[in-house]
């Protein structure tokens, strides 16, 4: 059973899965900080100056040991902008994949041109037969 393990784990497949689950959470951070840091600010700014993160409706305020109870609505904006940004990008990045394997496709649907030395042996054998 260890052995079928280290067969399961050491698969291409296994390993390639891994990898893009590390830079996908990677690159999850980048669009994160893009939307906050970069999208969200000039998008504040032409709303007025609200700072979507502060954005929230308070159900509770708080009192005494009982924290405040709120919706971050703001949050989720940025949220919901992370999502549309990252799927867009992968939109794309799958159509790029799929116009790369269409073009491999069709290269190696192509058969070659017979070399002119083949082309001379196949008419010596013609006339031979002749």
């Amino acid at each position: 059973m260890l052995n079928d393990l280290k067969k399961f784990l050491i698969k291409g497949n296994v390993v390639d899965l891994a990898v893009a689950v590390i830079i996908g959470a990677a690159f999850g951070k980048v669009v994160t900080s893009f939307v906050k840091d970069v999208i969200m600010p000039p998008i504040g700014v032409l709303l007025g100056g609200v700072d979507f993160s502060d954005l929230a409706y308070i159900l509770v305020e708080k009192t005494g040991d009982i924290a405040v109870v709120s919706i971050k609505y703001g949050a989720f904006i940025q949220t919901i902008i992370d999502f549309a940004i990252v799927g867009t990008v992968i939109f794309f990045v799958v159509k790029l994949l799929e116009a790369m394997q269409k073009k491999k496709e069709v290269e190696v649907k192509k058969d070659p041109a017979p070399t002119a030395d083949v082309v001379l042996l196949t008419e010596i054998r013609d006339l031979l037969k002749k």
